[in-house]
């Protein structure tokens, strides 16, 4: 069973959305952490860089396999996780805990597309079947 946090919007890509205050913090799940294995780098967008609902904005590296970023909403980049430059590996400590960038958010109703917690832990589950 996957690891999911109730709060958090899921998308097929494997990025989860935490949103405070209309900004949206971005990361990569449990699931796909594990998936990749140790991860040795992040390519991050530039702050004030836009980003799009399903479009590419940045890549995770390990030893094993390097993934595309997707952005499961649409915004401006307002920070991105520094910590990360220099210690990737925080990723796999804790996906959850481990933002990849802040995004001020331009459609709530984005929202509406991506799953919850209990529909991600299925999908993942249905995935490796």
């Amino acid at each position: 069973m996957a690891k999911t946090i109730d709060g958090l919007y899921y998308s097929e890509s494997h990025e989860w959305v935490k949103v405070v205050d209309g900004v949206g913090y971005v990361g990569i799940t449990d699931h796909a952490q594990q998936a990749m294995g140790n991860i040795v780098y992040v390519d991050m967008p530039d702050v004030d860089d836009d980003v799009e609902q399903g479009e590419e904005f940045g890549a995770v590296e390990s030893v094993k396999a390097a993934s595309d970023l997707i952005s499961p909403i649409t915004g401006t980049v307002v920070e991105i996780n520094e910590d990360l430059g220099d210690a990737p590996e925080l990723i796999n400590k804790d996906a959850y805990d481990t933002w990849i960038i802040k995004v001020n958010m331009s459609d709530d109703s984005e929202l509406g597309k991506l799953m919850n917690a209990a529909d991600y832990a299925k999908f993942c589950e249905n995935e490796e079947h």
